[in-house]
């Protein structure tokens, strides 16, 4: 049987910090979890959550799930990460996203266009940071180092702390085929958002490309796949998918504009295309209860382990005869003790 592992994913704040973060990654490093992550949409960022609650840790490994490419140039992205992987131990791992032209124009004030190759060539930098042979060059064109113009005296530079480790794991997240190819191919992981075991298969080609190219760092047997796993534990299994609906229909229907969502196009694929359709209109209406009323229970169940722990127990199979090689869950103790039980 395949060792699945778990990780804790809190994610990004809401209108303040979760009071009981703390607890929870105590409570994960107890239970054997692996790894514990953090995330930033536009209000908290993903380092310092968890530089400030990964310090109370001593084994699990500390992750961003994600860290926005435009939140910050390669070689800053660069520089906190040899920090955080030297202040953890060498438990530090990096994972990264283009996000979407919502944030990334309307909030960080950069171009959306070309975000594979922008992708490509900020890992290239990070890499070549943390390698430290040689002071860090990049002919662009998204980010061009030294500065071509200015006053011309940037000069290329070498980072002044040694790091501790050159091959910090980097994982992508990525949802459509070309970006999932990229993953296979430069990243040590993929990060798929919305995680279906009855669907990935639609992703096995894009993977297939990934690896099958020459500069691929990775093979399938040594790849990470950081699957998102819901968990919600209720003997009443409506109810619990309830409780759920509300985030698919702000992802389905508002994170994104109508002709360029990338996670309504991952509901598509998964064959739900006049359910995502409805809960979009809806939604950008400004019908957002009737939108999450319009969410499918088996959309839920397709990316989730809802229900009581008899049949989160039997779904749990799925997962674990998929390629997912974490499972990242979010909840309260019972939660993380359930699945610790489960998976263990």
């Amino acid at each position: 049987m395949k060792d699945l592992k778990l990780g804790l994913q809190l994610g990004y704040w809401g209108a303040s910090p979760p009071p009981d973060a703390a607890g929870l990654v105590e409570e994960a490093e107890r239970l054997g979890f692996d790894s514990v992550w953090t995330a930033e949409a536009y209000g908290s960022d993903a380092l310092t959550p968890l530089a400030w609650w990964g310090s109370r840790t001593e084994r699990l490994r500390l992750g961003t799930a994600l860290c926005q490419l435009s939140a910050r140039t390669p070689t800053a992205m660069a520089m906190a990460a040899l920090t955080m992987d030297h202040l953890s131990g060498g438990r530090f791992v990096l994972g990264l996203g283009v996000s979407g032209p919502q944030v990334v124009e309307g909030w960080y004030g950069q171009p959306f266009s070309k975000p594979l190759a922008r992708t490509r060539e900020y890992l290239s930098i990070i890499r070549s940071v943390l390698a430290r042979s040689e002071p860090v060059r990049s002919p662009g064109p998204h980010y061009p180092l030294p500065f071509p113009g200015g006053t011309g005296l940037g000069k290329p530079l070498k980072p002044i702390v040694h790091p501790l480790r050159a091959d910090i794991p980097i994982i992508l997240g990525a949802e459509g085929p070309k970006n999932v190819a990229l993953a296979a191919e430069i990243a040590d992981g993929w990060f798929p958002i919305f995680f279906s075991p009855a669907h990935m298969g639609e992703f096995e080609s894009a993977l297939a490309e990934g690896f099958a190219m020459p500069s691929a760092r990775r093979r399938r047997e040594d790849f990470e796949v950081i699957a998102l796993c819901p968990v919600v534990i209720d003997d009443d299994i409506e109810r619990a998918a309830d409780s759920f609906r509300p985030y698919l229909a702000l992802y389905i229907g508002g994170m994104g504009a109508r002709k360029m969502n990338f996670h309504f196009d991952v509901f598509c694929r998964m064959g739900f295309e006049a359910e995502a359709r409805k809960i979009q209109d809806l939604y950008l209406a400004g019908h957002r209860t009737e939108a999450a009323a319009a969410v499918p229970r088996g959309m839920v169940e397709g990316i989730s382990l809802i229900g009581p722990v008899a049949k989160i127990r039997s779904d749990l199979e799925a997962w674990r005869s998929s390629i997912a090689t974490t499972l990242l869950v979010s909840g309260d103790v019972t939660v993380l003790r359930t699945m610790a039980e489960l998976v263990g």
